[in-house]
């Protein structure tokens, strides 16, 4: 889905949080290689704050400006993709979906949510990390790796800020059907 992130990425990426718990769209997706195929790794996500800074959106010049300090990070939860852990041979051969994944603003969030502050900028993080055999030495061993797609950067807000943001989600996210059938007009 890399070249739709990049679309979404030229216009500046808004994702919904909501008390509740709201999926990302587009899903974050990867593909990985070089895997040990019989060796066992755990596949996870987290979402770092891209900067210190707070947001508003300018309707004016149709763009996001610094609107002061960020807010207070909550402590960053890691969301395990629930096939984890999976042979290497199981994560290669399909790509790995975080379609699951939901966002929410909710503070006291109890259901394992990632909890983000709206009008904050986000970066996703991928992590992949190698269980070793109880009888391995991995003293030496790189047993954590992590990526960063800077195209998945993304503000997070109650409700979308600009219209052509909107009109994408709507023209891409099959879930959006209903959005489609009907006059943009109207809404």
């Amino acid at each position: 889905m890399k070249s739709l992130w990049d679309e979404f990425n030229e216009l500046g990426t808004e994702m919904i949080v909501t008390k509740a718990g709201r999926r990302m769209f587009p899903a974050f997706q990867v593909r990985v290689t070089g895997m040990d195929p019989h060796a066992d790794y755990m596949v996870m996500m987290d979402f770092v704050a891209s900067d210190d800074k707070r947001y508003r959106y300018s309707f004016h010049s149709s763009s996001w400006v610094v609107a002061g300090k960020a807010d207070t990070q909550m402590p960053g939860r890691i969301h395990m993709h629930p096939d984890s852990p999976a042979k290497g041979s199981q994560w290669m051969k399909q790509i790995i979906s975080f379609d699951k994944l939901k966002l929410t603003n909710n503070l006291l969030d109890d259901n394992g949510h990632i909890i983000l502050n709206s009008m904050h900028s986000y970066q996703p993080r991928f992590h992949v990390v190698y269980n070793p055999p109880k009888s391995e030495d991995v003293s030496e061993m790189e047993v954590f790796k992590h990526f960063i797609f800077p195209e998945t950067k993304f503000t997070a807000v109650t409700a979308y800020q600009n219209h052509r943001i909107t009109q994408l989600k709507i023209a891409s996210n099959p879930f959006a059907k209903g959005f489609r059938d009907c006059d943009p007009n109207d809404w």
